[in-house]
């Protein structure tokens, strides 16, 4: 009796115990990774069945190919690719040198001092266009050679016509061409029987001769209101601000004496570390007012500040207070 506890507790030591449980999942390891490969193999050799073709079925795809090519729009292809190759060398925008630029604004200027300063914005509008088909007419004509007496330089006239044609809107905004929008309104029209403003008309309620509107034109001064958060709809209400805080100003503040507005939609150009935007209206006092830039940046100025436009963009006056 003695003797089988002995073995009985032999046999079930600690570490046969561990070596038997090893061998199980030996075991157990060993036929789960003979299941998986079976499987492997068993798809494989279903999945290599599946796309095998047979001749006959390889001839009918290959035939189908050769039909499907036969029928394809080679020439409609062709036209369409010709159709869009010119389509983007007609859209291509050319880059304008700066010396066209400046002749071309020089130019402007002059037409619009040519105008009457009474005159409305329509008709200075139609100076401008007028000035544009004129040039443009002579720049084709001198490409197509069809004239030899010409003002413009032969090797400038293929891209003063494209600037002056297709390019035209985006060569005014960097000129800095604006010209005010003529408005129609009923509701502040000139009552019967008053005088008539000697005033150009902008945009807005037309500017009392006080005001002294002048277009393109930017005076320095101490700020009396900062522009940056002073928005007004209009060059009217920019001017009655001025007005009205030269009026309500104390004894010892400055009173406001000079208005300047940005009327232009793209913003106004100033060499100073801000984005000015439309609808700017800066109130300004200064001693002695002088202007800071008139009708045009100088070639000078541009050269030291590459992103000035040409044209200046602001519109300023000086009041009486």
């Amino acid at each position: 009796m003695a003797r089988a506890e002995w073995w009985r507790a032999k046999w079930c030591s600690y570490k046969r115990t561990t070596i038997l449980v090893c061998l199980i999942n030996i075991f157990v390891a060993l036929y789960v990774l003979h299941s998986y490969t079976s499987a492997y193999m068993y798809t494989r050799n279903d999945t290599h069945k599946a796309f095998r073709y047979t001749p006959d079925q390889v001839r009918k795809m290959e035939e189908s190919n050769r039909i499907r090519k036969q029928l394809e729009p080679v020439q409609l292809i062709e036209v369409l690719n010709g159709l869009k190759e010119e389509f983007f060398v007609d859209e291509k925008v050319v880059q304008v040198p700066h010396q066209i630029k400046q002749k071309i604004a020089d130019e402007i200027l002059a037409t619009l001092k040519g105008v009457n300063a009474r005159d409305n914005a329509t008709v200075q509008r139609d100076a401008v266009e007028s000035w544009r088909r004129k040039k443009l007419k002579e720049a084709r004509e001198l490409v197509n050679r069809k004239t030899s007496n010409s003002t413009i330089a032969p090797e400038e006239a293929s891209v003063l016509a494209q600037a002056l044609d297709v390019d035209w809107a985006e060569l005014s905004e960097e000129i800095g061409l604006w010209i005010p929008v003529t408005i129609i309104n009923k509701e502040h029209d000139k009552p019967e029987g008053e005088e008539e403003f000697d005033d150009e008309i902008i945009a807005g309620r037309r500017l009392p001769p006080e005001c002294n509107v002048e277009l393109h034109t930017d005076y320095s001064g101490d700020a009396v209101r900062w522009g940056l958060t002073h928005p007004k709809e209009s060059a009217y209400e920019c001017c009655m601000a001025c007005l009205n805080q030269a009026k309500q100003a104390g004894p010892n503040d400055k009173k406001c004496n000079i208005w300047v507005y940005c009327p232009s939609e793209t913003g106004c150009y100033s060499p100073d570390i801000y984005q000015h935007k439309n609808q700017e209206c800066w109130l300004k006092y200064a001693e002695k007012p002088k202007t800071s830039f008139k009708d045009r940046y100088s070639e000078s100025f541009r050269n030291s500040h590459p992103n000035a436009p040409v044209i200046v963009a602001w519109m300023s006056g000086v009041v009486r207070v």
